[in-house]
């Protein structure tokens, strides 16, 4: 039969050690820049989907007017040569506005989340950063 070696609780308490508390007002004050940062964040993505919102309703009414003066241009006494080579010169003109009005809104969108992603990824730089200096001061 073996034996277990002895259990000494006393030794087992001495040899435990307790980490550094944290300092709890760097905790604080890094939390408060942290809901900042999401703040800004966040506000800088509203801003930038109401100026998409802006945006596209300002085409949509430049494109009802568009057409309704191209329906207008329509109606007139022409010969059907000219006629069709009127639609299909309005076709092309409004298929280059319809893709140079989605880049456009493509932009727009494209800014807006990178100004937000800067301002998050700017937010976890620093935070990594805090944790470093913090865990130096405990060490």
């Amino acid at each position: 039969m073996t034996t277990l070696p002895e259990f000494d609780m006393m030794k087992l308490m001495a040899d435990f050690r307790m980490p550094a508390a944290p300092d709890m007002s760097a905790l604080a004050e890094a939390q408060r820049r942290n809901m900042e940062a999401l703040s800004a964040a966040n506000r800088l993505a509203l801003e930038g989907a109401q100026a998409v919102a802006r945006r596209h309703m300002e085409i949509l009414q430049a494109s009802a007017a568009e057409m309704t003066e191209a329906f207008k241009a329509l109606g007139s006494q022409e010969a059907p040569q000219a006629k069709a080579a009127r639609q299909a010169e309005m076709v092309k003109s409004g298929y280059e506005k319809a893709v140079a009005n989605m880049k456009e809104i493509a932009d727009l969108i494209q800014k807006s989340n990178a100004e937000a992603i800067g301002v998050l990824n700017h937010r976890f730089t620093e935070a990594l950063d805090e944790v470093k200096t913090l865990v130096n001061k405990a060490g």
